[in-house]
């Protein structure tokens, strides 16, 4: 009997200390499961030279100690004398076989985060050669020689020269001091601010080596609806403290500064940008933060917007309020991200609009440190959207793009959406502002030739959750983020295969189908929440669920779709709020032809009768109906080919996906029934029989409630 339990108990352990949490995200240092690979990989790194005399070389030997022995199953062996297939790693200054090669020149012209992984010959010996300028550089060469491995890639014949495309690739946390994160979905933030700055908690280190594996550096800790108690000391000192932990990967820490705080903390009776006492308060309080946080990265601020105080308050411009932080910031080589992200709250005015209209005459007024930093689009992280006009439009200042990961507008963490392809959508799109080929990926890029600094920001989706973004597939969506970051035209191909690889397999049989649910997992969203153009129609409190039919004094979704009997759509053409004259030619007069504007724009740029015939042949109407089914039918798709890969995929991950899969469902057909029987009203047309048709009535959908409970009599 005794036998008998223990054997039991022996399995027990033995399934929990293999199971799969997600907690490892695409870090998952799994044995190389290829015998004959797995034997080249330790014949390739039986001996390793990597003197580690900083905080970030010891990072990056640990994390190369941590991924051999996991990949490899080998003890790294710390060597002096390179021996034949060994691994020389380190920089010019930390290395003295580095500085006495022929390669210490190349090395030292690389950009300061840039690095080298070479096949190379040193003392008649060929080894591999990892090798950056700086020991930041070290680090991500080290992550990339790991993720070389992951992904099953030769080690012969290497020749990579790596160096980040965008200088400031940073997480804009909306986390707030009492634990909670706007916009979040994978549970609390994860900042300990009540035993901070006295315990760091092991997450910390987690949380930046995955950062750092892809490229990211900087992290605004603290929301943009900021609370101006965060630049207290109080709260400074535990800033410090994470400052501290993540460091050593390459982290800087940056906060949301609350413009008002001169008032709200410093005892001020104005925060006038203009005032020489508040612009004093402000150089005082960054030298007080520099004090703690030698390497602030600066601050990122949302000022007149949604509520937030602003400069507009005293009657001057987001310049002045920009450049008065700059000018505190700029002695110690700090940045602010300046968002752009305004709007009149006010019924008929088309948003679309605001930001261009308020920035756009600001032009070359920013201090040189001053990141104007817009939206992917002009209105709120819809599911699509086309680009904000803005980039193309202010060559006089460096614009930073911000991308939001958390999925506040497609399905929160319940619903699989792939948004490398959104990210990459909008990178690639065409600005025109120095003719063809000027996408906003390049505009981006070219800021630091004509501006010294590039950025870009994201929006993060991380929590508490043991899996950090609670849908596990979520964490392709930071992964995407972080290699974009670092390189905005990688394509979410790539991307893609390389997450899939990392975080479950190398094999071709589960590659293939998972790529293909993520590669098709966005247009299907757009399909059932938003088609054709349509935007702004999620639920008005949780921005989850449809709510077409929302309409009170303050906000109306009615702004957005302007459904009625004659048709639907915002007219944003030269004859209507001309939007379209934000953009350059040839793409201003595309969009505003009925005929050459984009299928998927369609309805963002006009206002179309019912019965319009679409390029397909059918009605708007029918065109429409096809797209809401077909998104309910792409999950459905979605499923069955989660569903093949059972005896593929550890129970725990499997299970977890399959069950939300089944909830994207019920809620993609919760979106398709709920809008269809919302615009039938007006177009007064059919749903063709073909389909299987809504088993509700419109005020069923009207009355259910999030969170809901989906028993059917509640809301009958």
């Amino acid at each position: 009997m005794k036998k008998i339990l223990l054997s039991f108990l022996i399995l027990c352990f033995t399934h929990l200390a293999f199971a799969e949490d997600g907690y490892e995200l695409w870090l998952r240092y799994h044995k190389i499961e290829n015998p004959s690979l797995l034997q080249k990989y330790q014949s390739r790194n039986k001996g390793v030279v990597f003197t580690a005399n900083s905080d970030r070389l010891k990072a990056a030997k640990k994390e190369l100690a941590l991924g051999l022995k996991g990949l490899l199953d080998i003890d790294l062996a710390d060597s002096q004398n390179l021996t034949s297939g060994g691994v020389l790693i380190g920089t010019p200054e930390s290395s003295g076989l580095i500085a006495q090669s022929g390669y210490a020149k190349e090395i030292n012209g690389l950009d300061p985060e840039g690095y080298i992984i070479r096949t190379v010959n040193i003392d008649g010996k060929q080894i591999t050669l990892v090798a950056a300028k700086t020991d930041i550089g070290v680090l991500y060469g080290v992550f990339h020689y790991l993720r070389l491995m992951q992904t099953n890639q030769s080690l012969d014949k290497l020749a990579i020269t790596e160096e980040p495309k965008l200088q400031l690739r940073v997480l804009d946390h909306w986390d707030n001091l009492n634990g909670t994160i706007e916009r979040g979905y994978a549970g609390y933030t994860l900042w300990d601010w009540a035993r901070l700055p006295n315990y760091k908690s092991p997450r910390y280190t987690d949380y930046a080596r995955a950062n750092a594996s892809i490229g990211i550096n900087g992290a605004v800790l603290n929301n943009v609806n900021a609370n101006a108690k965060s630049l207290r000391v109080e709260w400074l000192i535990k800033a410090a403290a994470l400052a501290d932990a993540f460091r050593p990967y390459g982290i800087r820490v940056y906060l949301t500064a609350r413009f008002s705080a001169p008032k709200e903390i410093g005892g001020l009776p104005t925060a006038d940008p203009l005032d020489p006492q508040v612009r004093q308060w402000w150089k005082d309080k960054a030298k007080e933060i520099y004090g703690y946080i030698p390497d602030f990265g600066g601050f990122l601020v949302k000022a007149n917007s949604e509520g937030q105080p602003g400069p507009q308050d005293y009657g001057r411009t987001h310049a002045d309020g920009a450049n008065m932080m700059a000018e505190a910031l700029e002695p110690y080589g700090g940045v602010v991200f300046w968002r752009a992200f305004v709007y009149q709250n006010e019924r008929h005015i088309d948003r679309v609009m605001n930001g261009y209209e308020e920035f756009k005459p600001l032009d070359g007024a920013f201090n040189k440190n001053v990141f104007v930093q817009p939206k992917n689009g002009p209105i709120d992280f819809q599911p699509r959207e086309p680009f904000h006009p803005l980039f193309g439009a202010m060559s006089k200042t460096a614009l930073a793009l911000e991308f939001q990961i958390t999925q506040e507008n497609l399905g929160h963490a319940g619903h699989l959406v792939y948004l490398g392809s959104l990210f990459e959508e909008t990178l690639q799109s065409d600005t025109y502002e120095n003719g063809k080929g000027s996408t906003v990926s390049k505009v981006l890029q070219n800021y630091k030739k004509t501006h010294g600094i590039s950025g870009i920001a994201g929006v993060p989706n991380t929590g508490t959750d043991l899996n950090w973004t609670g849908h596990l597939f979520g964490q392709a969506n930071w992964h995407a983020f972080g290699r974009l970051a670092w390189n905005p035209d990688m394509t979410s191909e790539e991307m893609s295969e390389e997450w899939i690889r990392m975080t479950f397999s190398n094999d071709k049989k589960i590659i293939d189908p998972i790529q293909k649910i993520m590669l098709m997992s966005r247009e299907a969203a757009v399909n059932y929440m938003t088609p054709l153009g349509l935007n702004h129609i999620m639920n008005y409190d949780t921005h989850n669920g449809p709510e077409p039919w929302h309409d009170d004094p303050v906000w109306s979704a009615f702004d957005y779709h302007k459904a009625s009997e004659s048709g639907v759509g915002v007219d944003r053409t030269r004859t209507g709020t001309n939007a379209v004259g934000q953009y350059h030619e040839p793409l201003s007069s595309q969009l505003n032809d009925v005929k050459t504007c984009p299928p998927q724009f369609l309805l963002w740029f006009h206002r179309m009768a019912w019965d319009y015939k679409m390029p397909s042949g059918n009605t708007l109407w029918n065109e429409l109906v096809a797209h809401y089914y077909l998104g309910v039918e792409e999950v459905r798709q979605m499923q069955t080919i989660w569903n093949s890969l059972e005896k593929d995929i550890d129970e725990e991950r499997f299970v977890h996906v399959k069950s939300l899969l089944e909830l994207q469902e019920k809620e993609a057909v919760w979106w398709r029934d709920g809008c269809l029987l919302f615009f039938q009203q007006y177009s007064q047309l059919p749903i063709p029989s073909k389909y299987e048709q809504p088993k509700h009535s419109l005020n069923y959908y009207k009355r259910i409630p999030y969170p809901y409970n989906w028993k059917e009599s509640q809301y009958k």
